[in-house]
């Protein structure tokens, strides 16, 4: 679901941005209203898990593949604006270090994953538990249809930007000018492959990770219904920090499963010479705006365009997910007073 540059043209990524900024306003003041400081590192292990789970690719029927993305999960464990500051940083990080999603798409990859995502997983989840006694069994329930029915909201609205594309910008002969595929195209791609497979791997790890902490912890999941209050034990921030670490060392498999299942990027991920391949051009939009931003390490690689064994990149994309880790992590922790505010009683 991550838009690279030159897919959406200026009238669609502009207007993502003209969105997104007040929201990313309101967001940042919600958290700093609420958020103690002793909460940040809850935030930055979540930036950082939502990171991580992006990097496991799962092949989709049709020679594609996909991705969970965890936003839903992190607003259930703090809350919904607390989520789009998470994803967003997230985004803001893989599109600058790894070219995962494009520069001028960044507003339209938020709007998706880090806002429409999380809201409405989060009201699901509240309207399922609102309904009926509390019980552990509701909550699992809850978070795991959250999930499901977020990335799906995700990957319509991702649909839809991209299909409107041929619409909005074409050249006089109706060529498109950036993304070729019209909606009749795009929601159809999008959708049967995350209503099938991709939502089920959402709502799995959504579920999975908040049983495991309800089981283990669940003071940290009852911050968003305002149950507990005061700092959290070091103790709880290292068991979490070690788990993501243990994540990050199991993201190969991210890398072997499409090559197993002989699947490539992403549906609306490939680059000019993948895309004419399948329409036979490059929109000249496309590959004007391609070229937008130069990735220091594109495609989570730390050897750029080496060639190199399978084992060598499975090493590489480790080192790439602990980088990608401690830059989302250490970005979330030095912005900890902008995000929580600087009251020192909070």
């Amino acid at each position: 679901m991550h838009i690279p540059d030159g897919y959406l043209g200026p009238q669609t990524y502009l207007t993502t941005y003209a969105v997104s900024i007040p929201l990313w306003a309101v967001a940042s003041a919600v958290v700093k209203r609420r958020m103690p400081l002793s909460r940040v590192p809850l935030l930055a292990l979540s930036a950082a898990f939502c990171f991580v789970i992006m990097m496991f690719n799962v092949p989709i029927p049709g020679g594609t593949s996909g991705h969970a993305v965890g936003s839903v999960l992190v607003a259930i464990l703090l809350g919904p604006w607390e989520a789009v500051i998470a994803v967003t940083l997230t985004l803001v990080v893989q599109a600058m270090l790894f070219g995962d999603g494009g520069i001028t798409c960044i507003g339209a990859n938020s709007l998706t994953m880090a806002v429409l995502m999380p809201l409405a997983g989060w009201s699901v989840y509240r309207f399922m538990i609102s309904k009926g006694t509390p019980s552990l069994r509701r909550q699992m329930v809850a978070g795991v249809l959250a999930g499901y029915v977020g990335v799906n909201v995700a990957a319509l609205a991702t649909a839809v930007l991209l299909g409107i594309q041929p619409v909005l910008c074409h050249d006089a002969f109706g060529r498109p000018i950036y993304c070729p595929y019209g909606v009749s195209v795009t929601v159809p791609a999008m959708m049967i492959g995350h209503l099938a497979l991709i939502g089920i791997v959402e709502a799995t790890v959504t579920g999975f990770v908040l049983s495991y902490l309800y089981r283990t912890d669940p003071n940290l999941l009852g911050w968003t219904s305002g149950t507990t209050s005061g700092p959290v034990p070091p103790g709880r921030w290292q068991r979490l920090a070690i788990g993501l670490v243990v994540l990050v060392l199991l993201t190969p498999i991210g890398l072997y499963l499409p090559i197993a299942f002989h699947s490539g990027a992403s549906w609306g991920e490939w680059g000019s010479q993948e895309l004419e391949a399948r329409v036979g051009f490059v929109p000249k939009g496309l590959g004007r705006l391609e070229t937008t931003w130069r990735a220091p390490l594109p495609d989570y690689s730390l050897e750029g365009d080496k060639p190199s064994t399978l084992f060598r990149r499975a090493l590489t994309y480790t080192g790439a997910g602990l980088l990608g880790v401690l830059v989302v992590g250490s970005v979330t922790l030095l912005l900890r007073r902008q995000i929580a505010g600087r009251d020192p009683s909070r």
